[in-house]
């Protein structure tokens, strides 16, 4: 039994929960948001997109499965979350893929977490109010000092997180699928693709989607210039999912603006949004943002449902965008907020979702084949096209190896 010692969590309204502290003690600060997944912790907190942010899960009992060496989402193989929230953390470790427990694996990495608060109440507050800044602490105990700490943090609207976790360098990414877990490998013929990606937070099964779809990766850091990466001739330029506020990453909305038109370009989540200003449309802070891997979303072309993993803050306004000339491709069902868009006359498409997954759901794996398609094509692929490529992925399969 692990030893149990006092822990707070302070929100910047004045909200506190005590509880108890696993993983590395300490004080952590962040923007404290939810994820609705039953599983996939140890991909949530090795992805980029929550640098800056305390992640509270929704399901009760987290830590049963433990931690593996395979299923890390951050290119350096870091914890990402500044801190861990659950209601229950699991005493039992059972799970053949398991190297280590999440305590001890959190307590390596420096990142502390609190057990044994009421979540649902936690959750259905952010809810009501909004994500808040907040501030967890072992060694802290005093609420009031707690929470002064809370309202002095910066907001994360405005924040450009992205400079945190880009990488200093480019680099190539060759790795597919090679896990005796993963999905079988994707047959898409001899023809080889150049894709320069830009990384301003990727999740590592982003790229290996884009070499199992028939890409040569080349990953460049989000401050790289649309001279330079078209100096290397790709067929096609992916711009990657990462943390923070869009807005104020005006580096990487310039190489975009220095882009469009002469390459086929593919977003996804903070790409989405980057893509968006770079065209000349406005975002806006969600209330409290889609994480977890049970979204649903509509294709607008053909009407079909799928259910969706995200992770995002911030989304895309419907009127600033539609005012550029682009065509609004996907919707979210809870909210109607937008999901994905092309333009008739440029090259390129974008997505709100993850279609890596990780965790989550294959059902948008196609759109991988989809900027597969568009690099061949030089043209945005329609919705009837996109609804094609599902139903041919649907027919082939992926099936998990044997």
């Amino acid at each position: 039994m692990r030893a149990k010692r006092p822990c707070k969590l302070a929100l910047q309204d004045g909200t506190v929960f005590t509880g108890t502290g696993f993983g590395a003690p300490g004080t952590s600060e962040g923007e404290v948001v939810f994820n609705t997944g039953m599983s996939g912790y140890q991909e949530v907190l090795t992805d980029p997109s929550y640098t800056g942010q305390i992640v509270t899960m929704t399901y009760p009992l987290i830590g049963n499965y433990g931690v593996n060496l395979e299923d890390v989402e951050s290119f350096d193989h870091k914890v990402q979350v500044r801190g861990f929230i659950v209601k229950e953390l699991s005493p039992v470790v059972s799970n053949f893929r398991s190297n280590q427990s999440l305590e001890d694996y959190l307590a390596a990495s420096g990142i502390g977490g609190i057990a044994d608060i009421d979540t649902r109440a936690l959750t259905r507050h952010l809810r009501t109010y909004g994500s808040k800044n907040g501030v967890m602490s072992t060694e802290i105990l005093d609420d009031a000092e707690l929470v002064d700490r809370a309202k002095a943090m910066p907001a994360m609207l405005g924040l450009d997180l992205v400079k945190v976790v880009t990488p200093a360098q480019a680099y190539d990414w060759p790795e597919g699928y090679n896990s005796p877990f993963s999905q079988e490998h994707r047959d898409h013929g001899k023809k080889v693709f150049r894709v320069t990606a830009i990384d301003c937070g990727a999740k590592t099964n982003i790229l290996r989607n884009l070499v199992e779809c028939g890409c040569q990766v080349r990953v460049v850091p989000a401050g790289a210039s649309a001279k330079d990466i078209l100096a290397g001739k790709p067929d096609g330029v992916f711009v990657s999912n990462g943390p923070g506020d869009p807005d104020p990453v005006t580096y990487t909305i310039a190489t975009l603006q220095g882009l469009l038109g002469k390459v086929p370009v593919f977003g996804i989540c903070l790409g989405h949004q980057l893509l968006a200003l770079a065209m000349g449309a406005k975002t806006y802070k969600l209330k409290f943002g889609h994480r977890g891997c049970n979204q649903p979303v509509r294709n607008q072309a053909t009407g079909k449902v799928e259910i969706t993993s995200q992770n995002h803050g911030f989304a895309v306004e419907a009127a600033s965008l539609e005012a550029t000339g682009a065509k609004v491709t996907h919707i979210n069902l809870n909210d109607q907020t937008i999901e994905g868009f092309t333009h008739p006359d440029k090259a390129l498409f974008s997505v709100q979702y993850h279609p890596e997954a990780s965790p989550g759901p294959h059902d948008a794996t196609y759109l991988f084949d989809c900027f597969r398609m568009m690099m061949e094509t030089g043209k945005a692929p329609t919705g009837e096209q996109m609804h094609a490529a599902q139903e041919k992925l649907a027919k082939t399969g992926i099936e998990v190896k044997k």
